[in-house]
C-alpha cells in the first residue's frame, strides 16, 4: 500500500512539473526573456538577504555566480573585477610596471630566479639566486610567491627598496632603483640550427612581435645567408591575430588571406589579408607546435599549411579557435567575452569540440585537413620525455642552489657557443647532492602501493604478496644509480641553469636548441620538403 501511495505521489508531482512548463507563456520566458531570468535571479538574492542564516558577502557571490555562468560558455569569457585593472593591462600591451624577474620559491624563501635583461632588477645589479630578505622594509620569510609579486609590482618610475642575501657575502645587499614598464620578450631566441638554416622562438603575439620577428629573420640572412626557417611555436599561447598575419606576410603573396573571423555582428567579423610584398617567398619553412600552441599561434601555423607553405611539425595543438574582445563594463569592471570564431584560408574552424566529428577540408594543393580538433601535424614528432630523477631534482631546487654556488665561485662561463657540462662540473654536482642529502619518492612506487591496496582488498593480497615485496624493492630510489642512468637529461638541465646565470634568458635558450631532439629533426627534414 505504502509503495502504490508513494507511486501516486510522484505521478501528481511529475504531472504538476509538467503542466507548469507545459505553459507556453512561461515556457518563452525561460527560453529566451532576459528580463525573466533577472528577476529570477534578483528574487533568489532577495530571498538569500532576508532568510539566510549568515552574513551574506555579495562580492564573492557575484565573483563566484559570474565565473560558473561565464565559463558554462567557454572558457574564455572571463569576468574581470575592478581590483585587477592590472590584469588588463598586462593582457592588452604585455606590459607592467614592476622590476623585471621570475621569482622562485626555495626553502621558503623567496628568491630572484631570473632576472631579465636589460630590466630593473638586474640593472640595479640583482643576480639569480639573490634571497629577498625585505621589500621596502617588509620582511618577506613564509610569503607566498604571489605575495612576493605584487609587493614587488607598482606603478613605473616608483622607487623600491629590496634587501637581499647573496652567496659568498658576508652581509645583505641593500638595492634601491625605480620601477619600469616592463615589456616582456616576445622574440625569445633566434640562430643558425644547420647549414643555411635558421631558427626563431616566438613566445606569444603582442604589439611588437611580428617586428622583432622580421629583424631576427634579417639578421639570420645577412650573418648566415639562410635560406631554410624554423619557426618554434611550442607553448606559444597566442596574442594579437595581427601580428600572426604580418608574419605570415614575409612568406606569401600580397593579398593571400590568412584567417576570416566571422561573428553576430559586422564589427566583430572580418578577413586578414596580408598588404605588404613577401620578403622570402622562397625560404623553405618548418613550423613546430605542441599541445600548448594555441590561438594566434595556431593561425599562423595553420594558415602557412593550409597555403601548403609550411611544413608542421610536433603534436596536435590545443584547438581555440575563438576570438576575445575586452569590454569595459559598470563600476570600471570588465569583461573579456568570446565574440567571433576564425576560419584557415582552407575554411576550417579549428576551435576543439568534445563529442563532435571533424569535417575534412582541403589545403591549396589538395591535401585533406580537418576542423573541430586543433592543428594536426604534417609530421607528428612528440617533445615530451620521462619523468625521472632529473625533474624531481628541478623541482627540488637542486639545480638552482648548485648554481647559485657556481655562480659565488666563478666570474664567468667563458663563451656561451663553447660552454659545455665538463667531467669537473658534474663531478662537483654529484658530490653536492650527496651532500645535500637529496631524497625523492618515485612517483611509479605511490602507484603501485594504490594497486597492492585495491588487490588485497580483492582478495589476491596473499597471492600477490611476493610479486609486490620484488617491485617495491625495485623501485627504490638509487640515487647514485639514477644520476648514472639519466645523466644527460641532468647535464642539460645543470647546462641551462649556469649558462643563465651569466648570459640571461639568451643562455638558457641556447642550451635549450643544441640539446632539443624535435629542432634537430626539422632541420634533417628539410632534405626532403
Amino acid at each position: 500500500m505504502k509503495k502504490i501511495f508513494l507511486f501516486m505521489m510522484g505521478l501528481c508531482l511529475s504531472y504538476g512539473i509538467e503542466a507548469q512548463v507545459s505553459d507556453p507563456v512561461i515556457r518563452e520566458k525561460s527560453n529566451g526573456d532576459l528580463g525573466y531570468h533577472l528577476d529570477v535571479y534578483t528574487n533568489v538574492l532577495q530571498e538569500l538577504q532576508k532568510n539566510y542564516v549568515d552574513t551574506l558577502n555579495y562580492k564573492k557571490l557575484l565573483k563566484v555566480s559570474l565565473g560558473h555562468m561565464l565559463y558554462s560558455l567557454d572558457p574564455y569569457t572571463q569576468f574581470i573585477p575592478a581590483e585587477d585593472d592590472d590584469y588588463i593591462k598586462r593582457l592588452q600591451s604585455g606590459q607592467y610596471g614592476g622590476v623585471g624577474s621570475v621569482i622562485t620559491l626555495c626553502d621558503s624563501m623567496p628568491y630572484f630566479s631570473e632576472p631579465y635583461e636589460g630590466m630593473p632588477a638586474a640593472n640595479a645589479g640583482i643576480r639569480p639566486g639573490d634571497k629577498i630578505l625585505e621589500i621596502d622594509g617588509v620582511k618577506c620569510k613564509d610569503k607566498s610567491i604571489s605575495d612576493v609579486s605584487i609587493m614587488l609590482r607598482g606603478k613605473p618610475e616608483t622607487k623600491i627598496k629590496v634587501k637581499v642575501e647573496r652567496l659568498g657575502e658576508k652581509k645583505p645587499l641593500v638595492f634601491e632603483f625605480v620601477r619600469k614598464t616592463i615589456k616582456m620578450p616576445t622574440v625569445s631566441y633566434w640562430g643558425k640550427v644547420g647549414e643555411r638554416t635558421g631558427y626563431v622562438m616566438i613566445e606569444d603575439f603582442i604589439d611588437r612581435t611580428s617586428f622583432d620577428f622580421k629583424n631576427a629573420v634579417a639578421e639570420l640572412v645577412e650573418k648566415y645567408q639562410i635560406d631554410k626557417l624554423v619557426i618554434d611555436l611550442r607553448n606559444n599561447g597566442g596574442g594579437l591575430v595581427s601580428e600572426a598575419v604580418n608574419i605570415a606576410s614575409l612568406f606569401v603573396p600580397r593579398g593571400t588571406t590568412i584567417v576570416t573571423m566571422k561573428g553576430v555582428h559586422d564589427g566583430a567579423s572580418r578577413t586578414y589579408k596580408t598588404e605588404n610584398d613577401p620578403l622570402y617567398k622562397d625560404m623553405k619553412l618548418t613550423i613546430l607546435v605542441n599541445d600548448n600552441t594555441a590561438s594566434s599561434s595556431e593561425i599562423l601555423a595553420g594558415a602557412l599549411q593550409d597555403l601548403d607553405r609550411a611544413y608542421v611539425m610536433g603534436t596536435k595543438t590545443y584547438g581555440k579557435g575563438v576570438v576575445q574582445q575586452v569590454t569595459e563594463l559598470k563600476y570600471d569592471n570588465f569583461m573579456k567575452l568570446t565574440v567571433s570564431k576564425y576560419y584557415l584560408p582552407s575554411g576550417r574552424c579549428i576551435q576543439k569540440y568534445d563529442n563532435v566529428k571533424p569535417k575534412e577540408f582541403k589545403t591549396a594543393k589538395g591535401r585533406k585537413v580537418k576542423d573541430a580538433s586543433g592543428i594536426e601535424p604534417d609530421e607528428i614528432f612528440s617533445d615530451s620525455s620521462k619523468v625521472n630523477i632529473a625533474d624531481y631534482m628541478y623541482v627540488k631546487n637542486v639545480y638552482f642552489k648548485f648554481a647559485n654556488q657556481y655562480q659565488a665561485t666563478h666570474d664567468g662561463i667563458g663563451k656561451l657557443e663553447d660552454f659545455k657540462m665538463t667531467d669537473e662540473i658534474y663531478s662537483d654536482f654529484c658530490e653536492f647532492v650527496k651532500n645535500m642529502n637529496f631524497t625523492y619518492e618515485l612517483e611509479s612506487a605511490k602507484h603501485t602501493e594504490e594497486l597492492r591496496k585495491f588487490v588485497d582488498g580483492e582478495g589476491y593480497g596473499e597471492m600477490t604478496a611476493d610479486i609486490f615485496l620484488q617491485l617495491k624493492e625495485a623501485l627504490q630510489p638509487n640515487i647514485e644509480r639514477d644520476m648514472r642512468l639519466f645523466s644527460d637529461e641532468i647535464k642539460e638541465n645543470l647546462e641551462r641553469e649556469i649558462a643563465m646565470r651569466y648570459y640571461h634568458r639568451w643562455g638558457t635558450y641556447e642550451i635549450f636548441v643544441r640539446h632539443d631532439k624535435m629542432i634537430e629533426k626539422a632541420v634533417k627534414n628539410f632534405d626532403r620538403i
